[in-house]
């Protein structure tokens, strides 16, 4: 399957995020949207992504943005982790149950491996995908960059 495509509406996608708290992301429309994949938690690189996420924060906010996590680790997982991490501002969101849904849906499930691609997704204010890359799975994504593709839309 290939992953989703720019100019593509996000389809449903509402997934529980460390706090047990159901996210629609339908229901943030007006605003742009990060949607973070990472394989697992408890791995160093992920952790790097979503320190990366939670440090910038502020940076978000101010570009009118959220930025999620989302990998297929279970909600007692995410949060124990999200403690370890001291992650408290960015939303994790569960992609367990159905394994992997939301990743199969836009394409970025890797099946051999049970988990998803790490990769970012940008989606606009109307809920339109505006940004898709895929990285190497040892690689954290530069905010930064991501950050300067929200603010572009």
């Amino acid at each position: 399957m290939n992953p989703i495509r720019i100019g593509e509406r996000l389809p449903q996608l509402a997934l529980p995020d460390q706090e047990r708290n159901i996210v629609d992301v339908s229901s943030l429309r007006g605003k742009n949207v990060l949607l973070s994949f990472h394989p697992l938690a408890w791995t160093a690189v992920c952790a790097r992504q979503m320190e990366a996420l939670e440090a910038n924060a502020a940076a978000f906010e101010s570009a009118h943005a959220v930025a999620l996590g989302i990998s297929v680790d279970p909600v007692p997982s995410k949060k124990a982790w999200a403690d370890a991490i001291h992650i408290e501002k960015t939303r994790l969101l569960s992609d367990f149950w159905p394994h992997g849904k939301a990743a199969q849906d836009l394409g970025l499930f890797r099946d051999g491996d049970g988990f998803s691609e790490r990769a970012a997704v940008i989606i606009d204010r109307e809920g339109i995908v505006r940004f898709v890359k895929i990285y190497e799975l040892s690689e954290v994504p530069n905010v930064d960059a991501l950050i300067e593709e929200i603010h572009a839309l």
